[in-house]
């Protein structure tokens, strides 16, 4: 597996009250990291997306699953490794998937340019309309109860389920659990915060779980437009983020039937869609 950090010597200076450099050193850091991922289908260039080395399988799964290429297991036939070679070693770097033969040409699903960022999901669409896919999967319809302090829990839990991030303090990270018995069903990290949700729906992919019916998507940053959408095309009824959701997810959550909960921090958080899935009586004035 290639390294999700790297080493890197870092120059550290601290300012004093008056402005004047108190101290300066020269030490070694981590840093998160960030290469190249081209996904090809059936031998043909798909998409080139920068991301943190790691569960590359589940990256290309989860992001066919978000462009609405695939719906499941079945819809795959095989996933390697291929091209890529740099001084006679494989980079790692080029990985080509075949889908099955009932599946139609992914340029009918969607049309991209061919590079994406880490930071951006959907900045390849050509045009913001062509992100409103529609999802397979009824998520509006998910009868899903949560408990607020279920909700409070998570944060921690996703933190706790990131050992790259506690070196580096550079990836994102998402987590999917079960909505119901609380447990943490996938953990995943990366430079890009779509791609780590992408990897959390290509474990669910690879294990057969779509749609992901009752359960609650954990992100720690902000919840995008982006990452509503990935949320919906592999049935995801609730999404909790410790940021602020922009006003397209919200809309797009609500279109799409999600419990979207943001600023969950401390033990307060914000609804902005689909509160009827948070129970519990209000016990203080």
């Amino acid at each position: 597996m290639r390294k999700q950090a790297a080493r890197r010597r870092v120059t550290r200076i601290e300012v004093g009250d008056d402005g004047g450099v108190v101290r300066r050193a020269v030490r070694e850091d981590h840093l998160a990291a960030e290469e190249p991922l081209e996904i090809r289908l059936g031998g043909r260039s798909f998409v080139v997306t920068m991301r943190t080395p790691g569960h590359d399988v589940e990256l290309a799964q989860g992001f066919l699953v978000g462009e609405g290429v695939i719906r499941g297991r079945d819809d795959l036939l095989s996933a390697r490794y291929c091209a890529g070679e740099v001084d006679g070693e494989n980079t790692y770097n080029v990985l080509d998937l075949q889908l099955a033969a009932h599946v139609p040409p992914p340029l009918a699903t969607a049309e991209r340019h061919t590079y994406t960022t880490s930071s951006c999901g959907v900045c390849g669409k050509a045009s913001i309309d062509a992100v409103r896919t529609i999802s397979a999967f009824d998520v509006a319809s998910d009868p899903l109860e949560i408990r607020p302090q279920q909700l409070v829990e998570l944060p921690q839990r996703l933190r706790d389920s990131q050992p790259v991030f506690e070196r580096t303090g550079g990836l994102h990270g998402a987590a999917l659990f079960d909505g119901r018995s609380g447990e943490l069903l996938a953990a995943r990290e990366d430079v890009g915060r779509h791609n780590a949700v992408d990897k959390v729906v290509g474990w669910a992919v690879e294990h057969d779980k779509l749609p992901l019916a009752g359960t609650i998507l954990m992100l720690s940053g902000r919840a995008g437009f982006e990452l509503i959408q990935k949320a919906s095309m592999a049935g995801i009824p609730c999404v909790a983020a410790v940021s602020a959701p922009s006003s397209l997810a919200a809309e797009l959550a609500q279109e799409a039937g999600i419990t979207l909960v943001g600023f969950l921090r401390d033990r307060s958080m914000v609804a902005y869609s689909g509160a009827h899935r948070l129970v519990g009586e209000v016990t203080r004035g």
